[in-house]
């Protein structure tokens, strides 16, 4: 049975669209909604910013066997990486329908940042937001990057793979080195 190649790029590229437009959407779907009579999962958030670690730290082996020109270690990685962001998708969502969000400088811990608690971060606030906007608009973005360097691997393109590879690795860990730091920004502030 031979297969058209323009056949199978095309149903990937309708793939990739619609998971690409439909995981922001979902999960932005998804932190309106929360589960009844389930506590707040405070002790997720440390687990999942160890998750973005992991994946980082994935990536960056990943990079080191592809360089080094050990194909089969790299897809496994790569592999590893994808599952690891997956997961922390998840666990992220999970936490947010169990819990409210925390508001980044909130030290009294009633929902609200006062003028008070807001003077006291200084130009602090500034750097967080501008972390939390770039992590959370490249997260976004990296999902279809992340899917066309992996369909391009798995039908053995190389050349483009390498080519989109080079704009989708640092995206990807980025979002995965933003997100610890966020967490760790953040967690001062998260309810006892």
């Amino acid at each position: 049975m031979n297969t058209n190649p323009t056949k199978v790029k095309n149903k990937y590229t309708l793939w990739i669209w619609i998971v690409s437009i439909a995981i922001p959407v979902v999960v932005a779907i998804l932190f309106t909604v929360r589960i009844p009579g389930v506590e707040r999962m405070g002790f997720l958030p440390p687990i999942y910013a160890g998750v973005n670690a992991l994946t980082a730290v994935v990536l960056l082996g990943a990079l080191f066997y592809i360089k080094n020109g050990n194909r089969k270690v790299h897809e496994r990685f790569m592999k590893i990486a994808i599952g690891l962001s997956v997961l922390f998708l998840l666990m992220y969502v999970v936490y947010h329908m169990t819990s409210d969000s925390t508001i980044f400088g909130d030290t009294d811990g009633d929902g609200l940042l006062s003028d008070t608690e807001s003077n006291a971060l200084g130009g602090v606030k500034y750097i967080y937001y501008f972390i939390l906007l770039s992590h959370i608009l490249l997260s976004v973005t990296v999902i279809p990057f992340v899917l066309v360097t992996y369909v391009r691997a798995i039908h053995g393109e190389f050349k483009m793979h390498k080519k989109i590879a080079r704009v989708t690795f640092p995206l990807w860990l980025y979002v995965a080195v933003t997100g610890v730091i966020v967490y760790l920004m953040i967690s001062p502030y998260y309810p006892i």
